[in-house]
């Protein structure tokens, strides 16, 4: 009799697919992002020191990288303005930005854009003086902000529009020495800007309703506290609610935004 072998079929699992390949091209795309981060930053600060020369005294300009928000400012024109000077935080620039909600909103998942315009619009200085800001931020291909540039012109000083006229007719600019100012810790200005947010409302930070909560993390966000790593807890803490919460507060927040821009 013939025999006949019967083969039963393979009853293992198709080995996994290793992962590792994908590895290496994460890691070329990761470094290509920063060195287009880098490029450009290194391009605006010659649009800064551009700017510089044409700009009257009561007009700033300055340069921040969004990586680094604890020393964001890396380049500045005329820092008098405010008081800033390179190596100086977020947190320390003009109150009221909302250029920061665009910012900040861009640090999640989104479209990816070259650049996002804030034109004209009021903010004070840290002694309380009014501002016109223009703000351009600036983003990677994947969609996060990295880079904003900043322009920041001083209502207050109309005598200052002569002064340019006179240097632009003579020659040569007097720009006024920058005031020397003592750069607070991230840490005392964070708890400032909550506390002032907070004040405002004029109630204690616990018994405030889930309205004012909200607008209190709207004042802060126009701050820049979110940009800030570990500001989440802090505020959460402060206010007495849970990290999540106040995430959906900001997701209220930008919705709001959004809404109203459509």
């Amino acid at each position: 009799m013939k025999r006949t072998d019967t083969v039963k079929p393979s009853t293992s699992k198709p080995a996994r697919k290793s992962s590792t390949r994908h590895a290496p091209a994460r890691a070329a795309d990761a470094e290509s992002i920063v060195a287009e981060r880098q490029g450009t930053v290194s391009v605006l600060r010659s649009v800064v020191e551009m700017l510089r020369g044409v700009v009257g005294p009561n007009v700033e300009i300055v340069l921040h990288d969004l990586t680094r928000p604890q020393k964001s400012v890396v380049a500045i024109a005329n820092g008098h303005v405010t008081g800033r000077a390179v190596g100086s935080s977020i947190l320390d620039g003009p109150r009221d930005d909302k250029a920061f909600a665009h910012a900040i909103a861009q640090l999640a998942p989104g479209e990816p854009s070259s650049s996002t315009v804030v034109p004209a619009y009021p903010t004070l200085t840290p002694a309380g003086q009014p501002l016109k800001s223009d703000t351009v931020i600036f983003r990677d291909r994947a969609g996060v902000a990295f880079a904003a540039l900043c322009i920041n012109s001083d209502m207050t000083v109309f005598e200052a529009a002569a002064s340019w006229l006179d240097s632009v007719l003579h020659g040569g600019r007097r720009e006024p020495p920058t005031r020397a100012r003592k750069q607070p810790e991230v840490d005392v200005l964070m708890q400032e800007i909550l506390d002032e947010a907070v004040r405002t409302i004029g109630k204690p930070a616990r018994t405030l309703s889930r309205a004012e909560k909200i607008t209190a993390v709207e004042r802060m966000m126009r701050r820049g506290v979110f940009s800030v790593r570990g500001s989440i807890e802090k505020v959460a803490a402060a206010l007495g609610v849970t990290r999540f919460t106040i995430y959906n507060y900001l997701d209220e927040i930008r919705g709001r935004e959004k809404d109203a821009q459509g």
